[in-house]
């Protein structure tokens, strides 16, 4: 703000000064201190912690730290050494759901969890528990694909495939994504990412995801279950039962073929 003096001139008042501009503290051997825009540096700052690129460092850090943090457990541990005395029925049932989430966001394979879930808990509620971690864990992965990753990644989607599976999920989310469940062939984690760098919405994901992953989550449960006889009629159906989805999502991915080639 100006403020004119008894001579007529304008002069700019300390308190507007102070806003305008702050004065950096000298740095010895550094010469006299430079007067620095408040507001654009802070504005820079912000822009760099809030960029793109920042934010998907950000999500391969959390995503590397969740690995070392697995590795550093041994959740395959819950396979030999059973499941621990102090939980017990629906809370243990919670706290593995929870952990199985977390542990398919760090890479750990689904089949293992789903034996372990099977052999823990029993066929039934093994598979709900399973299933509920199934949900919770892509879930989790495709928020963190879509806050701190989409807007880093979708800029390099160049390639002729690239861009046929993203407008394929963009398109026909729900069906392409049961597909993408049914077929074991696609990694749990990579159906994840791609589905939150394309324009794919939550609701669709969720419940194909829920849906899709029941045949082959049931068999692996049930096998973890009857692992103890493997030579039961439980057993080798469903290990037998593991096969159909990897041929249903055979099927569909040839008969898609062409109309990825076309795109």
């Amino acid at each position: 703000m100006l403020d004119a003096n008894r001579s007529g001139t304008a002069t700019a008042s300390p308190r507007a000064a102070a806003t305008e501009l702050a004065v950096t503290a000298p740095v010895p051997g550094a010469g006299p201190a430079v007067p620095v825009p408040r507001a654009g540096f802070a504005g820079r700052c912000t822009r760099v912690l809030l960029s793109p690129y920042a934010r998907l460092s950000l999500l391969f850090a959390l995503l590397a730290g969740g690995a070392a943090a697995v590795l550093l457990c041994e959740p395959q541990r819950l396979l030999t050494q059973g499941w621990p005395p102090q939980l017990g029925g629906a809370a243990a049932a919670v706290v593995f759901a929870a952990g199985y989430g977390l542990c398919t966001v760090a890479f750990v394979p689904r089949p293992l969890l789903n034996l372990a879930a099977g052999a823990l808990f029993g066929s039934q509620l093994g598979l709900g528990t399973a299933l509920a971690g199934t949900v919770l864990g892509a879930g989790v992965a495709f928020g963190l694909g879509r806050l701190l990753g989409q807007d880093a990644l979708r800029p390099l989607l160049r390639g002729r495939w690239l861009k046929a599976a993203d407008g394929q999920l963009s398109r026909h989310g729900f069906r392409s994504m049961l597909a993408a469940r049914l077929f074991p062939g696609v990694p749990f984690w990579a159906a994840n990412y791609c589905a939150a760098v394309s324009r794919m919405r939550w609701l669709p994901f969720l419940l194909a995801t829920g849906l899709g992953s029941i045949p082959n989550t049931a068999a692996y449960a049930v096998a973890g279950a009857r692992a103890s006889a493997p030579t039961s009629p439980a057993f080798l159906i469903a290990m037998a039962c593991i096969a159909l989805p990897a041929l249903a999502g055979t099927v569909v991915a040839w008969r898609k073929r062409h109309q990825l080639r076309g795109r």
